[in-house]
């Protein structure tokens, strides 16, 4: 790393930041990638330490500012979307303890974005028989359990808005299975206030508008709302 020695690091790191949130709200790619690819630009080598990389929260931060400056008059109607399709599979699945988590929960999706569920229930393979009982064609693969514990089987397939045309982009739905029990625990609010997956209920409010911008949208995040 000594070709950085002469790099301030908070700056490098900001501009990492600004890099991956435009990769990331105009191409669609995943954090890990986008922050990877854009140290990679800015800073001309292949393996970069994590001291010289921005956390997540930055990245977000970032996001919600390219939206708002160069995304402005398209991606709240794309969010408003997703969040649509997230609450109708949420109602659909509501025998299986779903919550919404990702970026159309927080507010940051966009038009690459596809909507994250996690299904808490005794028995996660009735999910499976559910798909197959609602003829929903669906790929299976596995998901890094959200607190680090392995990995979770996870159900995806694409859906169109009944309400919508033919003509219209399918979204990619993500149902991940965990036990009843992992939900212990796993709606509890951050350092920060936030959290990090919403009920039906949550979700609902968000759909109708009760909550503008920022704070007010985790509140409305809120498994107690």
């Amino acid at each position: 790393m000594t070709r950085k020695s002469h790099f301030d690091p908070q700056r490098v790191r900001e501009e990492i930041a600004i890099a991956a949130a435009r990769m990331i709200a105009e191409d669609g790619l995943d954090y890990s990638t986008a922050k990877r690819k854009a140290a990679r630009q800015l800073v001309g080598e292949t393996h970069v330490s994590g001291e010289w990389l921005p956390d997540n929260d930055q990245i977000e931060e970032e996001i919600r500012e390219y939206q708002a400056i160069f995304q402005g008059d398209s991606q709240p109607a794309v969010l408003r979307r997703l969040r649509g399709v997230a609450l109708d599979w949420m109602q659909r699945l509501a025998a299986f303890n779903p919550y919404l988590t990702g970026a159309v929960l927080n507010g940051t999706a966009g038009e690459h974005s596809d909507v994250y569920l996690q299904a808490f229930c005794d028995n996660p393979k009735e999910v499976a028989i559910y798909f197959l009982n609602a003829n929903i064609q669906y790929d299976v693969s596995e998901t890094r359990h959200f607190a680090g514990r392995g990995y979770v089987e996870t159900l995806s397939f694409m859906w169109r808005p009944e309400r919508e045309g033919r003509d219209s982009e399918p979204v990619g739905v993500h149902v991940a299975l965990y036990d009843a029990n992992d939900l212990r625990g796993a709606v509890r609010a951050d350092a920060r206030g936030r959290y990090a997956r919403a009920s039906a209920q949550a979700v609902q409010a968000l759909v109708d508008g009760s909550s503008v911008e920022g704070r007010a949208e985790n509140r409305a995040a809120s498994p107690n709302n």
